[in-house]
């Protein structure tokens, strides 16, 4: 049987990690600028996360929702504590695009209505609902083009509130920074007036935080810089640093009814061993606070190289847009350099590190890519 071929690869294969460093099978050592997509948030093998991986194990891999498991319990209280949303309930699936798949169908039982605005070059997930909402017609299938979604500008209060005054709007979903959409970031102001509107008409607030949250942004999550207190929140990547995972921060305005929503792998064992460790972690490495102060830094470098066209960013969640476009580049950077990036469109590079990123892998990275650009 042949692998369906929809990913163009690089002739590279991974096979071992170490912190901010992955090796392949010949042994060539890379300095992780990506972090698998922003999945790898405590560093690629670290060992609080391997053990509490091998306990769990050794114990129980996998029961189903109905019965208790008190590590989904201890996830919520750990989650809620360091995130700030200790009164929010959690429902924990498998992915991304799965967590605002509930999102938007929560949103929907709450109010009883269909149509959604999202937002110009947004991502939000490959799935039904989700991909609907996601400003790509390419990735958008027949089948899933069913006129719930309506895309507005950015930061462009007065097209929300015209289309708020329709009436019908159950949700409005947001990028706590865009990722995909090319490191574009949300307006306090905006951020703040489209809360009010939200109340205004009873409408659902979802912040998607899968790339942009669990620390990456320098706060634990992006939209924390604008005071606002979404509705809804998704998260996923990061959650269990590669461990198949996503969850969903709900308010106490929703009430839960049995059989509402549901999954049959989400929330399992192994996975909440993996997520407790994450936030294990996090504490005691402060990697918000490392997110931030080792983000600046490299932001305030890139903006002084010559060439750079513009950075974009917050924490360690960096792009840098150039005016030509950065395929050889990225090339470069990965085989004569040995450094990982990500990119978004053909001219912009994304930085996704793992969060453990030192201020001297940081000041490497930098040298490594006045190398690659002066090629």
């Amino acid at each position: 049987m042949k692998l369906f071929d929809v990913y163009p690869l690089f002739d590279i294969e991974i096979e071992k990690g170490e912190g901010c460093y992955t090796y392949d099978t010949e042994g060539t050592k890379y300095l992780d600028l990506y972090g698998g997509h922003a999945v790898i948030s405590v560093g690629h093998s670290h060992p609080h996360y391997l053990k509490a991986l091998n306990e769990q194990a050794s114990k129980l891999v996998f029961y189903s929702n109905s019965v208790i498991n008190s590590l989904q319990q201890t996830l919520a209280d750990k989650l809620g504590k360091i995130s700030g949303y200790d009164d929010y309930q959690l429902f924990l699936i498998n992915s991304g695009a799965e967590a605002n798949e509930n999102a938007l169908k929560l949103a929907s039982f709450y109010n009883g209505k269909k149509r959604v605005i999202a937002f110009d070059k947004a991502f939000h997930g490959r799935t039904s609902l989700a991909v609907e909402a996601t400003d790509n017609p390419k990735i958008v299938a027949p089948i899933n083009a069913n006129g719930h979604i309506t895309f507005v500008p950015l930061n462009d209060i007065e097209a929300v509130k015209a289309e708020m005054a329709k009436g019908d709007v159950s949700a409005v979903i947001i990028e706590g920074i865009q990722g995909v959409g090319g490191i574009r970031i949300p307006e306090i102001e905006f951020m703040q007036a489209l809360r009010e509107e939200c109340d205004k008409y009873d409408v659902v607030l979802i912040a998607d935080e899968i790339q942009s949250g669990y620390g990456r942004s320098g706060k634990f999550f992006a939209h924390q810089y604008t005071g606002v207190r979404p509705d809804v929140i998704t998260v996923a990547k990061g959650i269990a640093n590669g461990f198949p995972m996503g969850g969903v921060l709900i308010s106490p305005k929703f009430t839960p009814i049995y059989g509402q929503l549901g999954t049959t792998f989400g929330g399992n064992h192994l996975a909440c061993a993996a997520a407790i460790a994450v936030l294990d972690i996090f504490e005691q490495e402060n990697l918000v606070e490392n997110a931030r102060k080792v983000g600046e830094y490299l932001m305030g470098e890139l903006k002084q190289i010559s060439g750079i066209k513009e950075v974009r960013g917050r924490g360690l969640m960096i792009g840098m847009e150039f005016d030509y476009p950065v395929k050889e580049l990225r090339t470069r950077l990965i085989k004569e350099e040995k450094v990982f990036t990500g990119a978004t469109g053909t001219h912009m590079i994304r930085l996704l590190p793992p969060l453990v990123l030192s201020m001297e892998q940081a000041q490497d990275f930098i040298g490594r890519l006045k190398n690659a650009l002066a090629k």
